[in-house]
């Protein structure tokens, strides 16, 4: 008997920290989530509200007619509607109003978690141009570079051209990789040269280029983030570098990298 109550009393000590870490798995994830949740249940709610009022609309118009026919006619007829109609929409209302909330908290939650990384992002970048500007000084521009170049061959290694696709522009033949979109394409230095400073001409003038817009001129496609990444003259001009690696498949690759960094909310 006492070792069947142990063995029970053992279950129930395994079964609660198994219940503790589910809850809190659930938690994790809900609070991850709120936004799209929040959303969703903002817009079933719109959807609920509609039909919500569709339906109630026969019995309003019901209760309407009844009031009218106990009315004098001399009164304005909006009032009638309204007396007669109004709590038949009560349900509805209630689900629009908190469906409303809904999509408000959403949006809150969305803002607040932007301010957050675009915080972050700045610090780290701060951070990043603090390190790199002490490394240089600590060991040399030319070792800086050779650490640069140490640092493209591995890119090129862990993105093999072999399992890439490689983008085909009229702007040359040399195999160019790009460190932020991970794509391989084929460009020149020349004219990649010849980009920079264009768009550094548009810079002075237009105060800040998007990420796109570089990769319209070098001849590939926008990507998902490029509109929120970019230049901004304040932070200096665009200044690419170049680094000569061979892929995998011997191939000579022009690394391209950017000393000055795309940054988010460049406008």
């Amino acid at each position: 008997m006492g070792d069947t109550k142990n063995l029970e009393t053992k279950g129930e000590n395994m079964n609660k920290p198994n219940l503790s870490k589910i809850a809190k798995s659930i938690r994790t994830v809900v609070n991850k989530r709120s936004p799209e949740i929040l959303t969703g249940i903002g817009i079933a709610g719109m959807i609920t509200t509609t039909v919500m009022a569709v339906k109630a609309t026969p019995k309003a118009l019901v209760l309407i007619e009844e009031r009218y026919r106990d009315e004098s006619d001399e009164r304005p007829r909006w009032k009638t509607y309204i007396k007669g109609a109004w709590t038949c929409y009560i349900p509805s209302a209630v689900v629009g109003t908190l469906s409303i909330f809904c999509l408000i908290g959403a949006s809150s939650v969305n803002v607040r978690r932007n301010a957050a990384l675009a915080t972050a992002y700045t610090l780290s970048e701060s951070a990043l141009k603090e390190y790199q500007e002490k490394v240089i000084e600590t060991i040399g521009e030319k070792k800086e570079e050779s650490v640069r170049d140490a640092v493209a061959k591995d890119r090129v290694d862990r993105n093999p051209v072999s399992s890439r696709e490689v983008i085909i522009t009229e702007r040359g033949n040399t195999l160019c990789y790009d460190v932020i979109s991970g794509r391989y394409f084929k460009s020149d230095m020349d004219k990649l040269k010849k980009i920079e400073n264009e768009l550094n001409r548009r810079l002075r003038d237009e105060m800040y280029i998007s990420l796109n817009e570089f990769y319209y001129e070098i001849g590939i496609n926008p990507i998902s983030i490029g509109y929120d990444l970019g230049w901004n003259i304040d932070h200096g001009y665009i200044e690419l570098t170049f680094s000569s690696q061979l892929a995998d498949e011997g191939t000579p690759c022009l690394v391209i990298d950017y000393r000055v960094a795309p940054r988010y909310e460049y406008h």
